[in-house]
């Protein structure tokens, strides 16, 4: 059985350079703010356009993808 995820586990995906780099659209760090947006900051981040400096390996795309799936639980 897999574990449920929590907004915690997502927000240690991202780097305090991940989130000054986006801060001007939305805040990583900020569940209500990765809820609203995940859709488009999950497309961005499988595109390979964010983060701006490396491909995240597809486990971190995956748990990311999940989170968003299952609701963005806190």
């Amino acid at each position: 059985m897999e574990e449920v995820l929590t907004f915690e586990d997502v927000k240690a995906l991202f780097r305090e350079k991940d989130r000054g780099e986006m801060i001007w659209a939305f805040d990583l760090w900020n569940a209500d703010d990765v809820r609203g947006s995940g859709p488009a900051i999950l497309d961005r981040i499988e595109n390979g356009d964010m983060p701006c400096d490396d491909r995240w390996p597809e486990e971190k795309v995956e748990l990311l993808r999940r989170w968003i799936a299952e609701g963005g639980p806190e």
